[in-house]
């Protein structure tokens, strides 16, 4: 199934594995997540439009949710931000990685996105 036509009801995800020992889970949301991408528009990401751009955080366990809705609390409290923060809090089902054109997206179109830079 191709999930860029928006048909699937998936999204497009980056699946992140990282020791919590190393890089808390609020560090990572707080300090990247949030910052990365804009959490305040609804199926949508610079010039990509559909529900699978959406802001989205998926959960593998109850401490990753309880951990994703404080940190989605802190964005919105941030002043980062001047829209509510849409970011969907849910669980992660399977991950499917992306056709071979997709991998490393940035390194081979170096004019890329312009949408994804730390704020």
């Amino acid at each position: 199934d191709d999930t860029h036509d928006g048909s699937t009801g998936h999204a497009e995800a980056v699946r992140v594995l990282f020791d919590p020992k190393v890089l808390a889970l609020a560090d990572l949301l707080d300090k990247w997540f949030f910052r990365m991408h804009d959490p305040t528009t609804l199926n949508r990401q610079g010039n990509d439009v559909g529900s699978q751009y959406r802001s989205a955080i998926f959960f593998t366990s109850e401490a990753q949710r309880v951990a994703a809705e404080a940190a989605k609390v802190r964005a919105g409290q941030s002043g980062l931000w001047k829209r509510p923060i849409v970011t969907e809090i849910k669980a992660a089902g399977p991950f499917t990685p992306a056709h071979a054109a997709h991998q490393d997206y940035l390194q081979k179109n170096a004019g890329g996105y312009t949408c994804h830079y730390l704020r």
